[in-house]
């Protein structure tokens, strides 16, 4: 009788942001992975939108933390509770919301037994009747459109916060895949850093993640762009402001990028010629938020002789892609107990 209104969830799990799936409906939650917890009475101040905003700008008695760092858990009982308040949201426009959904969450593929255990814990503890796991980057290929369950090869780079997954999937499978720890939070840091060395200038995350988002670019632009910031001044302690340009965010962000690329590189040396075969046809999909990194497809295109497609809505696709393998929960239920006991 009230089979219909069995509304399972998706979630994509980021180190950056957290979206939410339901069933029937598509994506009800996009918020920021930040909770803002008080020290002295070690309550939730806050989560999601509003955390982020205190982050930089708390008083001494505030933390505004990411309970996520590098795809997995950093703080178990603080992911919890982010889990559970992003499940409340996603479930306030309906009343008849069964109180337990299940819930499908997606994992970076190259996570431990212990890291996915906890994962699956800390969402049963936010009120999950059963928890899945998916790997990332099989989700991003789903929510791409690639032909993940016909015998012919998709590769997919899924850059997020915390890490870059780097795939090739075949018949509903991972053939051979890399997952690095470096991705738009690394990215950041380097700017932070850079700007520290070349100008004696502490910004902060926002100012970095601005910085790459409105001028930064993996290869120099054709048309320099130029920028203004503002930070404490290390020498004098003072504010200060400075212009910066796209070539030095280039710069700064080269590292990173490289490490992006060399990880592109070794799964594409390991890839089965007949399935290199097929991505040579049908090309390398960039999803995730760092696939909005201007000139990043150039690079790649360049660098392995491929062709490079940003996905559609390569932010979504990782939520999408959860959501849509709810459809078939039932091979994720065998294949999450069978990954764990492998694993082992």
């Amino acid at each position: 009788m009230f089979g219909g209104f069995t509304k399972d969830l998706g979630i994509d799990l980021g180190t950056a942001n957290t979206l939410v799936y339901v069933r029937g409906r598509g994506i009800v939650v996009r918020e920021p992975s930040v909770v803002a917890l008080r020290t002295d009475t070690k309550s939730i101040e806050a989560v999601g939108e509003s955390a982020k905003k205190m982050i930089g700008r708390t008083p001494g008695n505030i933390r505004a933390i990411r309970p996520m760092k590098d795809g997995v858990i950093a703080d178990f009982d603080t992911t919890a509770t982010m889990i559970k308040y992003f499940i409340r949201q996603a479930q306030k426009q309906r009343s008849f919301f069964p109180r337990h959904p299940n819930v499908m969450v997606c994992v970076p593929s190259g996570i431990t037994a212990v890291e996915q255990r906890a994962v699956e814990d800390a969402t049963k503890q936010a009120g999950a009747r059963e928890a899945y796991t998916i790997e990332e980057p099989f989700a991003a290929a789903i929510g791409a459109d690639l032909p993940v369950w016909e015998p012919t090869g998709s590769m997919v780079v899924d850059i997020g916060g915390g890490t870059t997954e780097v795939a090739v999937i075949s018949l509903g499978g991972i053939v051979t895949s890399r997952s690095v720890r470096v991705a738009g939070d690394e990215m950041d840091e380097s700017i932070i850093q850079y700007i520290k060395r070349q100008y004696n200038l502490m910004i902060g995350e926002r100012t970095s993640e601005q910085l790459k988002m409105e001028i930064g670019s993996a290869m120099p632009l054709e048309q320099v762009e130029t920028m203004e910031i503002r930070g404490r001044d290390l020498v004098s302690g003072l504010p200060k402001t400075i212009t910066i340009t796209s070539d030095e965010i280039s710069e700064a962000l080269s590292d990173t990028v490289s490490a992006i690329v060399d990880a592109v590189k070794v799964t594409l040396e390991k890839c089965p010629p007949e399935l290199a075969a097929d991505i040579m046809d049908r090309g390398i999909v960039l999803t995730g938020g760092g696939a909005l990194l201007r000139n990043l497809d150039k690079l790649l295109a360049d660098e392995t002789g491929m062709p490079v497609i940003v996905a559609e809505n390569p932010l979504d696709c990782v939520a999408i892609g959860t959501g849509k393998a709810l459809e078939n929960i039932h091979l994720f239920k065998s294949r999450s107990s069978s990954a764990v006991r492998s694993k082992r």
